[in-house]
């Protein structure tokens, strides 16, 4: 749960993913990656802690960005499975949680979201046009690259390259699809944050996600490890789905 300066929204944010856990049965742990907030962000998780011990903390001193604290949280983490739930309470729990049991299907499950009116006509352009040039650009079919995605852990772990801007979850997903990982995709609901400002919209993490983009097209157009598939990773269920075929 990445977090810089949600101190009005990251209790409510955890709250809510316990309650999910205890809701859908679900033995997890939230790790809220404090990326140099400045406010009363990791007091409050620090104080949350002490009381339940599914609540973990690590702090970045300084702001390291939402690529760099989804690594973070993954390398730290002790499940099978994982997935970022933003610390501005946009995003509800149970709407991806509701699809952990297709992980007995697939290694990734991906929301797009339904309820699209919940955002601006300026966000959603910008959207559609993201999507489209990821889409034609890799020759992949994603409804949507930035949401709350299900991760089998055990896939994260064999790639090499880590995007650590905005651009990481489509990053992964490229990637992960191109070498043949299963996926599957889910309608979701997204609420509106309810106090703060995002801070995906900026002019630097645009430059930023252009930067990936383009190391992106790089790798697979010029590098000559695009769409090249190796052995899938051990525990993944594509790779014992695969087997089955044999």
């Amino acid at each position: 749960m990445p977090a810089l300066n949600e101190e009005k929204n990251i209790l409510a944010a955890i709250r809510n993913a316990l309650e999910a856990f205890d809701g859908m049965n679900i033995i997890g742990e939230v790790i809220v990656i404090s990326d140099g907030s400045t406010d009363q962000t990791p007091d409050l998780v620090r104080a949350l802690a002490l009381k339940d011990n599914r609540v973990r903390i690590v702090i970045h001193k300084r702001p390291h960005g939402i690529g760099s604290s989804f690594w973070k949280g993954v390398g730290c983490s002790r499940g099978e499975v994982v997935v970022m739930l933003p610390g501005d309470n946009e995003n509800d729990p149970l709407e991806i949680f509701r699809y952990y049991k297709l992980l007995e299907h697939v290694d990734i499950v991906i929301p797009f979201i339904f309820n699209k009116e919940v955002r601006s006509i300026f966000r959603n352009a910008l959207s559609l046009v993201y999507r489209f040039i990821i889409n034609t650009t890799f020759r992949v079919n994603f409804n949507y690259t930035n949401g709350t995605i299900l991760y089998r852990r055990a896939v994260l772990r064999e790639l090499h390259h880590h995007s650590r801007s905005f651009f990481f979850q489509t990053d992964i997903l490229v990637r992960l699809a191109k070498e043949g990982y299963l996926f599957a995709e889910v309608p979701y609901r997204l609420d509106l944050r309810k106090e703060g400002v995002s801070k995906a919209a900026t002019f630097p993490s645009f430059l930023k996600v252009v930067r990936g983009y383009l190391r992106l097209v790089r790798d697979f157009y010029f590098s000559g490890a695009g769409g090249k598939t190796r052995e899938f990773a051990k525990g993944s269920l594509t790779s014992q789905r695969r087997q089955n075929e044999k």
